[in-house]
């Protein structure tokens, strides 16, 4: 497969201001700095107008510095197992359907592949200055992804982004997804610019059933609690609750529920049963029962509970921690 995929975007206006090169500001391999205090750095370049080389080079040093947390993350920058686009814009309305495109190419090559693989879409802007403006920018997108997707939900997932076992869908496969941003209070999830990271749920099942899930998961837990000092208290396995409240990043209150309206054709719905979808009732997609009693050995599962690449989600319900925040 190719490793790294870039989209051609217009070049920014470079004439105010040209940033020093990325690798006289950090060399290669160079760990001097702490990562809070290399992630600092690195968003006082102004890599929105850098050149798409240094934006995708700023992201590889974030990951595979020492003090990084997620070792699936790790593994997709060492083993090549990304693609990587840099574009100007979140809201550009020529987005959702280049970001379709490459995701379904993204599918294509990866498909049989073992292994963690992600793909990494990167934005020149508009940078966030908090949490909830990246969050509110991340589900517009995302909304406007399925709204331009005509590919049939991903299959083993469900629809309703209030469910357990929901997961987001475009061109066929399931993802988790991670944003990060310069305004994140968790530091692993403070990329220089915001940056969305599509991991495919197969991945997890792979990794569950190869038997290195648990031992993963601690590591990486482990590693997020020497880093940040606590565990992240919005973190859940797959099937405890919605992973669409991991998605941003940010700690949401009890109640709160994910911004995003999921459109399922009924004639695809083999199920009989309705769910509330996105604030709305509407039909649920196939592949899981959509009835929170319902024993969760007769549904399927993702299994994408550590959540690793990108996302430092390595815990379980029994490590939330009320209160704290990130």
């Amino acid at each position: 497969m190719s490793t790294e995929t870039r989209m051609d975007a217009p070049a920014p206006d470079r004439a105010t201001l040209q940033p020093a090169p990325l690798a006289t500001a950090l060399p290669e391999g160079s760990d001097q700095h702490g990562l809070e205090s290399t992630l600092d750095l690195l968003a006082g370049m102004d890599l929105a107008r850098s050149p798409e080389q240094d934006v995708a080079r700023a992201l590889e040093l974030m990951v595979t510095h020492a003090e990084f947390p997620c070792l699936g993350a790790k593994s997709v920058f060492r083993r090549g197992g990304l693609a990587h686009v840099v574009l100007d814009d979140m809201t550009d309305p020529d987005v959702p359907a280049r970001l379709l495109e490459q995701l379904r190419a993204f599918a294509g090559d990866i498909e049989g592949e073992k292994g963690f693989h992600s793909f990494i879409a990167t934005f020149r802007g508009p940078v966030p200055t908090d949490e909830a403006t990246f969050e509110a920018a991340l589900f517009q997108l995302l909304q406007r992804l399925h709204d331009a997707d005509d590919e049939s939900w991903a299959d083993g997932v469900g629809t309703d982004p209030n469910d357990p076992h929901f997961a987001f869908s475009a061109g066929g496969t399931a993802y988790f997804i991670v944003g990060l941003h310069p305004a994140a209070s968790r530091v692993a999830r403070r990329a220089p610019l915001p940056t969305l990271v599509f991991n495919p749920h197969d991945q997890f099942e792979e990794l569950r059933a190869e038997g290195r899930f648990d031992h993963m998961r601690s590591t990486i837990r482990r590693r997020d609690v020497d880093l940040q000092g606590f565990v992240n208290p919005m973190v859940a396995d797959h099937g405890d609750s919605t992973e669409a409240l991991q998605y941003s990043g940010r700690q949401h209150p009890a109640g709160w529920q994910p911004p995003l309206e999921v459109h399922v054709d009924p004639e695809a719905d083999t199920t009989g049963t309705t769910t509330r979808i996105g604030g709305r009732t509407g039909h649920a997609g196939t592949g899981h029962s959509t009835d929170r009693s319902t024993d969760r050995s007769t549904t399927t599962s993702a299994g994408s509970g550590s959540r690793c690449p990108f996302g430092h989600h390595a815990t379980d319900q029994a490590n939330h921690q009320p209160g704290e925040q990130g």
